[in-house]
This record gives structure tokens, C-alpha cells and sequence, in this order.
């Protein structure tokens, strides 16, 4: 408990090595390692997505696709993934490209910003736009506005969560406020949609053609909105952290992007050639994965290394804690790009995106808008970040404390 009370993160890893892959701490159990993360993502089976993501259902709703399980789950995703294949993401990278520039033109040379709120806003509006069209797109900034006191709020201990929940605090009566307003907008598209047979909206296009019901429909787009951004942002931040604090890792990503781009946007063709940016954002993940810890509720009891699990507790696995660990990944506390030229970790070695059936949706959208986004920093900008180090913080996305303050020089 000292561990876990003065550093979460490293604490956890701290917890796995003197108590190894299975302990309880008060109502919660943890299951650590490879193994445990093995026998998590391929049972889903034997866990309740909805009674385990409980906290996320005032922001997505009762039936987004996170907090959905078995046929009900499996006919949400089917009807989104489309969205996320490799073919449509190519077919993105021109509004990826356009929401980074557009947000590098809003920056004034040599002024310091927070890099971490910057990144948010431009990948939620990157997000919007590629999976709902421009309609939607161009309301980005204000559905983020009005998410944002629920999302602040739910990015608590669950205890303080009930709390205001219980006692409809203003926080919660604030936080309500913006979903309810949230949702009426996509509730008048999806009858528009209805109504107009307009295919504009991408996504939302193909859900309104579905058996789908408008709850429904609302739930998916309302989830994906908020998913889509929050752990990419926190991920850029720490991917701009990375290449600036070792040394020379920033030069030798500018002189990949300057070879293989010159001053261009990165389109489908470049992006294997990419290999060094490639194997940046893949150590990021690994040292700092955005969704560091996972939680589970399981439907029946069950056991795990000699370890009796009842059914309804609560049980959390953790990515981060097998990221650190030096018998699967050499030297993990330093930051080497190179070792993804030859690393292969099996799925339960390396999950920043989940596993299983309910891995990430959005997994290759994010590391794509991760890529150009950090191509287009390369070719344009200089940074300087603060002084003294990048602290981690964060109930359910790991995100540097205080954002990310910087100095951002424009390239003549």
C-alpha cells in the first residue's frame, strides 16, 4: 500500500515482484504479469464488461460497444469496424495531415503552450471528422467542451465517483448537463440521417442503415468520440516527451521524416518507410501505455495460480506492469526506439490497445494519427519542454501531470 501510495505506476511493478502475479488489496484483486495477461484476454468469456466499466456509462451510455458484452458486444463492433480498417484510415490521412498543420498555424514561434491540451483538441477534431464526416467534424471542439466536465470527473478513485453521483453534487449536475446536451445534438443527426438518406456521416451513415435503435446508435458514436481521443493525446504527449528527453532520438526521427517526406505529408505509401518514427511510437506505447491499467468483473468464481477469484469482485490487470519488466523486455526503463527492428512480443508481452475480442477498435487509427501527427512536428517545428521531469498521473488514462508545457520554434 506505501508502494502503490507514492507511485501507482511503478508501485504496481514493485507489488509484482515481492508478491507476485496474484494479491488483494482491500475489495480489489490483481492479476500481473504475462501470464495473467494471457488468461484475461483469451477468457473473455468469463468476465462482465458491463458491470466492470460501470464508472464509463454516465459519459457512453448503457449501450456503447465498452461497456457491452457477448452477442450484444459482438453485433455493436462488427457494424463499427468497418471504420477502422487499414483501407478507410488511408483514406483519412489527408484530414490527419490537415488537422496537424492546422493546429502547428495556430502556434505563435517562441511562445510557451501546453502541448498535451493542444494535441487534445486537434485529435478529437482528427476523430470526429474522419469516422463522422464534416457535419459532425465541424462540431468537435463544442462536443468536447461539453464532455469534458463528465470525463474530468470519471478520471477519479470510483469511491469519489459514487459519491458525487450519489449526491448529484454540482460537479455531477454540471457533468450531466453537457452529456444531455451531447446527446440531443447526435440524436437530431441520426433523424436527419433518417430522413435525408444523407451518407455524409460515415460511421453514423452505416449505423442509421442498421437494426440498430437511436439509443443505440447515440451509445456507439457518443463512446467513440470520447475514446478516441483521450488515450491518443495522452499518448502523443509522451511520444514528444520521449524524443526530446534522450538525446539525439529527436534528430534521427527528423532525419528519417526529412528523407523519406521532405517538407509533404506522410500518404499510405511512406508510412513502412517510416521504420525509426515507427519504432518510436511502438517504445512509447510500451513505456507509458495510456490504458495502464484495465479492470474486469468476473461472472463466475474462477482460479488463477492456486489463487480462488469470486465471482463480482473486482479484478485489474495491468499492460504497464508487463512493459517493465526486464525478463521480457531488456533495459525496459530506457527508452530504445531500435529494439522494435527485431522485438516480436506475443499479444500478452505488449497490449496498449487491450487484447482478445475486446481489444481496441480504434488501434490502427490511433497509431496512424500518431504518425503523421509526428511527422508533421518534425518537418515544421523545433520544441523545447520544460525543465525537470514528466510526472504520470491518472486514474484510468496514464497522462503527464500538468500537461506538457513548451516552447514551440517554427522551421523558416
Amino acid at each position: 500500500m506505501r508502494a502503490l501510495a507514492r507511485n501507482r505506476f511503478d508501485g504496481l511493478v514493485e507489488a509484482y515482484r515481492r508478491r507476485g502475479p496474484v494479491f488483494r488489496l482491500g475489495p480489489y484483486t490483481y492479476l500481473l504479469g504475462p501470464d495473467a495477461n494471457r488468461f484475461v484476454i483469451t477468457n473473455p468469456g468469463l468476465f462482465r464488461w458491463s458491470d466492470a466499466f460501470e464508472l464509463l456509462k454516465p459519459v457512453v451510455g448503457t449501450t456503447s460497444m465498452i461497456v457491452s458484452d457477448g452477442a450484444d458486444h459482438t453485433r455493436r463492433r462488427r457494424l463499427v469496424q468497418p471504420a477502422f480498417h487499414h483501407r478507410h484510415v488511408n483514406e483519412y490521412l489527408a484530414i490527419l495531415a490537415a488537422d496537424s498543420d492546422r493546429m502547428i498555424d495556430g502556434w505563435e514561434s517562441g511562445r510557451e503552450l501546453d502541448l498535451y491540451g493542444e494535441f487534445r483538441r486537434a485529435l478529437r477534431r482528427m476523430n470526429v471528422q474522419s469516422l463522422f464526416g464534416a457535419r459532425i467534424g465541424a462540431r468537435a471542439d463544442e462536443f468536447g467542451e461539453q464532455l469534458e466536465p463528465m470525463m474530468t470527473l470519471i478520471d477519479r478513485l470510483p469511491a469519489v465517483v459514487n459519491t458525487h453521483r450519489r449526491f448529484r453534487t454540482p460537479s455531477w449536475r454540471r457533468a450531466m448537463a453537457g452529456k444531455e446536451a451531447t446527446d440531443q445534438q447526435i440524436l437530431a443527426e441520426i433523424r436527419r440521417l433518417r430522413n435525408t438518406g444523407d451518407e455524409d456521416g460515415r460511421v453514423l451513415g452505416a449505423l442509421v442503415a442498421s437494426d440498430l435503435s437511436d439509443v443505440e446508435i447515440r451509445d456507439q458514436v457518443i463512446g467513440l468520440i470520447a475514446a478516441s481521443f483521450e488515450t491518443t493525446s495522452a499518448a502523443m504527449s509522451w511520444t514528444v516527451h520521449a524524443l526530446l528527453a534522450n538525446e539525439g532520438t529527436w534528430d534521427t526521427a527528423k532525419a528519417e521524416v526529412d528523407r523519406v517526406l521532405g517538407d509533404r505529408a506522410p500518404t499510405a505509401e511512406d508510412l513502412p518507410d517510416l521504420v525509426y518514427l515507427r519504432g518510436v511510437i511502438q517504445e512509447s506505447l510500451r513505456m507509458w501505455p495510456p490504458a495502464w491499467l484495465s479492470v474486469r468483473v468476473p461472472a463466475e468464481d474462477f482460479t488463477f495460480e492456486g489463487h480462488r477469484i469470486k465471482a463480482g469482485r473486482q479484478v485489474f490487470y495491468s499492460p504497464y506492469v508487463t512493459h517493465r519488466l526486464a525478463e521480457i523486455w531488456p533495459e525496459p526503463d530506457r527508452f530504445l526506439p531500435e529494439r522494435w527492428e527485431t522485438a516480436k512480443p506475443a499479444p500478452h508481452e505488449f497490449l496498449p490497445f487491450g487484447g482478445g475480442p475486446h481489444r481496441c477498435v480504434g488501434a490502427t487509427l490511433a497509431t496512424t494519427e500518431l504518425t503523421v501527427m509526428l511527422a508533421r512536428l518534425l518537418a515544421r517545428v523545433g520544441i523545447k519542454t520544460a525543465p525537470g521531469p514528466v510526472v504520470p498521473s491518472g486514474v484510468t488514462t496514464m497522462r503527464p501531470r500538468g500537461g506538457l508545457p513548451a516552447v514551440v520554434t517554427k522551421n523558416s
